[in-house]
């Protein structure tokens, strides 16, 4: 690959502080000695003219939503590598292997990809896209990287871009800046599965909401309903909704007739200039759900189901979360099928006098909590006060130290743990779901909030 680094002089551009590094190590010394050198001198990377050529000048992933395996601490979050900002930076644990990835929105055709590290730079890494954030394809690898700026060319086409390190370059852990992700020109096809967004009418209140039939045949546009504030309607008669302020809402699906036992809701706060809302699976899980939510600045992301859930038909999902959890969790599946999953808390099993009543008994009993187990699966009790506890026992991350309770690839690896809750996670977009009251602790769950709301899609499923 064949990159140009150009040194250009910019005292517009300077930006204070953009050279901090670690103390020690050669590395750092070489980066004070080139700005006590420089002084008021940017340092441009671009590539080549032939990639430049072929592909765009646009960063694709500035301000998406991103996730990555863990954080040093919460001075360094995922979302500093995608703010444009090369003052921040994300930071992750001291190990290997380490992740970070953006949501772009939507597919993409991605032809570049730069990475601006820090002095913790990656060794070995891949750069990766996927369409759902579960399965992954490699479109660039390398086990000799060098640090600083580095320009990628690259093909592939993808939703989800990951720079997946395996090999550290320093003994600290992965950091960048900046990644950025660069698409060949030509704007993408509307997505199949959320239809063509350039009909969708202005909202003349806060934004447009839009129902979308996503039952694969099994129910016409007259059989799926919506129900708001009392008002209720099949998206035949009425597919938008043109959303006002409002508190603490929720908005009903009915596949059948408006009061069918195939059923299920999303939440919301609106306000006069931002949406605030989520798809849930705390109760149970009633229909297959996912929203996507677009700003009139470019912000654009997708929460719930994934498209491959949302295509199988629902007895599979019902026998897959079967075969996916331990026998005590079995019965979540049953005892309401074919209409509901529900939540374990919810269960007589795991209520005082059930089966399962001392699921969790020995467990929170080590970090001095004493709580009924439905209590812990539905942060009950003293746990109502204590969401970071909750969210521990939950994941089953209790007993370890607070950097290890922030690293999502350490949740879920042991009984006692709440496996309906991981089931979601395993089949949500980006892996975030709202499994339990506080699956929100350490960003986890499909709560969205972004202002200037342009619409909203919501794709109800079968």
């Amino acid at each position: 690959m064949q990159t140009n680094l150009r040194i250009r002089v910019s005292a517009t551009a300077r930006r204070d502080g953009v050279l901090t590094t670690r103390p020690g190590g050669p590395r750092s010394c070489l980066l004070a000695l080139l700005a006590a050198l420089l002084g008021g001198l940017a340092v441009v990377a671009t590539p080549s003219p032939a990639h430049a050529a072929a592909c765009g000048t646009t960063n694709v992933a500035l301000n998406h939503p991103a996730v990555a395996s863990s954080t040093e601490n919460g001075s360094f979050p995922a979302s500093s590598a995608f703010d444009g900002n090369q003052g921040t930076r994300w930071s992750s644990q001291f190990s290997d292997p380490q992740w970070i990835q953006v949501d772009l929105g939507s597919t993409q055709s991605i032809c570049g990809v730069q990475l601006r590290w820090e002095t913790a730079f990656g060794r070995a890494y891949q750069i990766q896209t996927s369409p759902d954030a579960a399965t992954w394809t490699t479109i660039f690898s390398t086990s000799s990287g060098p640090g600083g700026v580095e320009n990628l060319t690259v093909t592939g086409s993808g939703r989800f871009v990951r720079m997946f390190g395996t090999a550290r370059g320093t003994v600290w852990g992965y950091s960048l800046w900046e990644l950025a992700v660069f698409t060949t020109a030509g704007a993408p096809p509307p997505d199949p599965f959320w239809g063509d967004v350039s009909t969708i009418p202005a909202a003349h209140n806060v934004l447009m909401l839009k129902i979308l039939n996503r039952t694969n045949g099994q129910y016409p546009d007259n059989q799926v309903f919506w129900s708001f504030n009392g008002t209720v309607h099949s998206i035949a008669e009425q597919p938008f909704f043109d959303m006002p302020v409002n508190s603490s809402g929720r908005m009903y699906f009915y596949l059948g007739a408006p009061n069918s036992s195939y059923f299920d809701f999303i939440e919301f706060t609106v306000g006069a200039s931002v949406f605030n809302g989520n798809t849930t699976r705390v109760d149970a899980f009633g229909l297959k759900l996912a929203l996507r939510l677009h700003a009139h600045d470019g912000f654009d992301t997708q929460v719930g189901e994934t498209q491959a859930v949302f295509a199988e038909d629902r007895s599979v999902t019902f026998q897959r979360f079967i075969n996916a959890v331990p026998q005590q969790f079995k019965v979540l599946a049953q005892t309401q099928a074919p209409f509901r999953i529900i939540a374990p808390g919810s269960d007589p099993s795991f209520r005082a006098g059930g089966a399962n009543a001392s699921y969790y008994t020995a467990y929170e009993s080590s970090v001095g909590v004493n709580e009924p187990t439905s209590n812990v699966f539905g942060c009950a009790g003293s746990l109502a006060g204590n969401p970071s506890m909750c969210a521990a026992l939950n994941r089953h991350v209790a007993t370890l130290s607070s950097a290890q309770q922030a690293d999502r690839t350490q949740y879920y690896l042991s009984a006692p743990a709440n496996y309906y809750a991981k089931f979601w996670h395993d089949n949500a977009i980006g892996g975030l779901a709202y499994g339990f009251p506080y699956d929100d602790v350490n960003g986890q769950s499909t709560f969205i909030s972004h202002g200037s709301p342009q619409y909203l899609l919501v794709a109800v499923g079968w």
